[in-house]
C-alpha cells in the first residue's frame, strides 16, 4: 500500500478514535445525549472512510459510505452483519438527535451504543492493519 495511501487511513482511524474520547467527555460532563450520539457515529463514520480509502472508493453523501460499507464489507462477508445494525442504528440516531424537533436522545442508547462503537472501530481497525 502506498504511504500516502496509508497515512490518510491512519488519519481517519485517528479521527474515530478522537471522536470516542470527544464522547466520552461530553457524557462526562452532562453535556446532551444528542452531542454524545453525534460524536459515537461520527467515530464510526471516520472507520468506515478508513476502510473506503483502503479500497479507493469514497462517497460525500453518509448514506451512500453506509450503503457501499453494506455492499463492500458486509454482503461479502468481510464483518459481520451486526456490524451493519449498529452503523445504521448509529445513523438513525444521530438523525433523530440532529434533525428532528423536540425529540431526545435517550440516555439508554448512548449506554448501548458505547460498546458498540468501541468495537465497530477495533473491528475495522484490526481488519487495516493486523492483516498487513
Amino acid at each position: 500500500m502506498k504511504e500516502e495511501l496509508l497515512s490518510l487511513i491512519r488519519y481517519r482511524i485517528k479521527e474515530a478514535h478522537e471522536s470516542i474520547k470527544e464522547a466520552e467527555v461530553l457524557l462526562r460532563e452532562g453535556m446532551s445525549m444528542r452531542a454524545v450520539m453525534n460524536r459515537l457515529y461520527y467515530a464510526m463514520f471516520y472507520a468506515v472512510l478508513a476502510l473506503l480509502q483502503e479500497k479507493q472508493i469514497g462517497t460525500s453523501k453518509h448514506i451512500g459510505a453506509i450503503s457501499l460499507f453494506d455492499k463492500e464489507f458486509i454482503k461479502n462477508g468481510v464483518f459481520d452483519k451486526k456490524l451493519s445494525r449498529t452503523l445504521h442504528r448509529a445513523f438513525e440516531l444521530r438523525q433523530k438527535g440532529d434533525y428532528m424537533e423536540e425529540v431526545e436522545v435517550a440516555r439508554e442508547d448512548i449506554d448501548d451504543m458505547f460498546p458498540k462503537t468501541r468495537n465497530f472501530v477495533d473491528e475495522i481497525e484490526k481488519h487495516l492493519f493486523e492483516k498487513k
